[in-house]
């Protein structure tokens, strides 16, 4: 079953990445239902998910960059805790758990090499993602093979430097992308 946030996202496709809780308030200003949290620590993430949640927006947050948490799956229970709608990692142990808890999972991969992109499909499988987050986000030939081979919705995410970058993803079958690019929050 598709958690209500893809649909979310796939309304509004360019998703906001906070990478410094400074340009929360520009964040907060764009289109999106939805903003990628790539930073904080444990003392302050749970601010910066209220202040999301203030701006009339839900908060999915990268448990792998947030200062002092475990690469554990107790993490996901954590952000629960501090009232994320979603989580993102690296870890399908991670996304498994945090799938459990009703939060929205987006598995992020690197698509480095012909293998890193073909084990994709074991990943998936191993933690069962409700979205899949490729980086870099410009390599649309590769978001096209996966948009057909898997059953997951794709975010293009990294490198995204202009509008034609996110066009071509969307164009390739990417649901929707990231950026930390604030120029490109309001396309």
């Amino acid at each position: 079953m598709r958690h209500a946030l893809v649909r979310t996202m796939e309304q509004n496709p360019v998703v906001p990445a906070l990478k410094d809780p400074s340009c929360l308030s520009e964040c907060l200003r764009c289109p999106s239902g939805v903003v990628f949290v790539l930073c904080g620590d444990i003392l302050n993430i749970g601010d910066i998910i209220r202040q999301i949640h203030e701006g009339g927006k839900k908060a999915v947050i990268h448990a792998d960059l947030v200062t002092g948490l475990a690469p554990k799956e107790i993490a996901a229970d954590f952000l629960q805790r501090c009232g994320a709608d979603g989580v993102i990692s690296t870890r399908p142990a991670l996304i498994r758990r945090g799938r459990e808890l009703g939060l929205l999972t987006v598995l992020r991969v690197f698509a480095l090499d012909s293998k890193a992109v073909s084990n994709l499909r074991g990943e998936t499988e191993a933690g069962n993602p409700d979205m899949i987050e490729i980086l870099p986000g410009t390599l649309p030939r590769v978001i096209a093979r996966l948009s057909h081979e898997l059953k997951v919705p794709l975010i293009a995410g990294g490198l995204l430097e202009e509008k034609a970058d996110i066009l071509a993803a969307l164009g390739a079958g990417a649901a929707c992308v990231s950026t930390s690019d604030s120029r490109l929050w309001n396309m």
